[in-house]
């Protein structure tokens, strides 16, 4: 086995007939930044070709959560004095998606945990998503004025229904169970069985399918969010903001606390950011390849990032923490639909995203 240099954020190694990618960065719930996704990146890269490495296997090392996502403080602080590093970061970020995306070689995520923004992007392209009773999902982009990126346009609309459109404008979290029933997890284990389903992997990964069935919980716990579907369907039937509000607020009228409930965490989010995200899940579906996704929020993001709600959301839920942004403007009737529109006009030839290319 290579031994991994264990000061590092990010630790890649061969063991057995595996390629591990192990997030290290404890203290910051594994976050991502720019070297991390680089190591990644540049592990599958070498591994690509390697007759030894049949399966890779994407886990984090102690602590608490998966991946709690990107490392926006910085990104954000980025954008003011130095633009070229923000939108790197993305650029970088969604090679490693793509890259995972389109990998010839299974791959494995163990999400137990937080596992949230960038921690799904590196997750829903393995072609196995681990659940676990810690698991805590979330797309909650919204809530700093950005939108589910990482794919998140292409994962969230394949849902059923208009799961989509309420994951996206609320940033619901779903626990394990609900994860695999939604098929954003294939499979079910109680944490305490994951280092066994590793060790058996790392030697028969050819078995992985079988090991993971035979260590899958027999029981797993009901999904909460099943009992809310038809709410959600009818709440969230519109892809205008205004109308989806409406509707809550009428069954809020009529005693519903869950309607009221959404309708206030709705209202606690960025109105742009909202609209840009129910754009990208009407326009996500018309992609035809996840490099074309991955083109489009690229594009999104790099406009996104200089609106003032971006600085301001990660300002309030990140930075002084008092929960109280300023969105700008406040109320999404004054946002028109020109104005989402022009996010997502490509950008000029040479700013554009790229796949590596290999």
């Amino acid at each position: 086995m290579d031994m991994p240099v264990t000061n590092q954020d990010m630790l890649t190694f061969k063991q057995g007939l595996a390629g591990r990618l192990r997030l290290n960065r404890p203290r910051a719930l594994h976050s991502l930044n720019r070297q991390m996704v680089r190591d990644m990146a540049n592990a599958l890269i070498e591994w690509r070709d390697d007759p030894d490495v049949r399966i890779i296997l994407i886990d984090h090392a102690e602590g608490r959560g998966f991946c709690a996502g990107g490392d926006v403080v910085g990104i954000s602080q980025d954008v003011e004095g130095h633009e070229a590093a923000a939108r790197a970061f993305f650029f970088d970020e969604y090679r490693l998606n793509h890259l995972e995306y389109t990998y010839a070689k299974p791959g494995v995520a163990f999400m137990d945990g937080v596992t949230m923004g960038g921690g799904v992007g590196i997750a829903c392209p393995c072609r196995y998503r681990i659940a676990t009773e810690r698991t805590v999902l979330a797309m909650p982009e919204t809530t700093i004025g950005i939108f589910p990126d990482v794919g998140g346009g292409r994962y969230l609309s394949r849902l059923r229904g208009r799961l989509a459109q309420f994951l996206a404008l609320t940033g619901a979290r779903l626990d394990g169970a609900e994860c695999l029933r939604l098929r954003l997890a294939t499979h079910y284990l109680p944490s305490d069985r994951l280092e066994e389903a590793k060790e058996r992997m790392i030697e028969q990964p050819f078995r992985v399918q079988a090991v993971l069935d035979e260590l899958s919980e027999e029981y797993v716990p009901e999904a909460r969010i099943m009992g809310n579907l038809q709410k959600i369907d009818r709440y969230f039937a519109s892809d205008r903001l205004e109308d989806i509000l409406d509707a809550l607020d009428g069954g809020a009228a009529e005693g519903d606390a869950w309607a009221e409930k959404e309708a206030a965490t709705i209202r606690g989010k960025s109105p742009m950011a909202c609209k840009v995200s129910l754009r990208l899940l009407q326009e996500s579906p018309y992609q035809l390849h996840f490099v074309d996704e991955m083109r489009m929020e690229y594009g999104i993001m790099v406009r996104l990032i200089h609106h003032p709600d971006f600085k301001e959301g990660v300002r309030a839920l990140l930075i002084d923490k008092d929960n109280k942004p300023n969105w700008r403007p406040a109320r999404p009737e004054v946002i028109g639909d020109r104005d989402v529109k022009a996010f997502f006009e490509p950008l000029p030839t040479e700013e554009q995203w790229r796949p590596f290319d290999f």
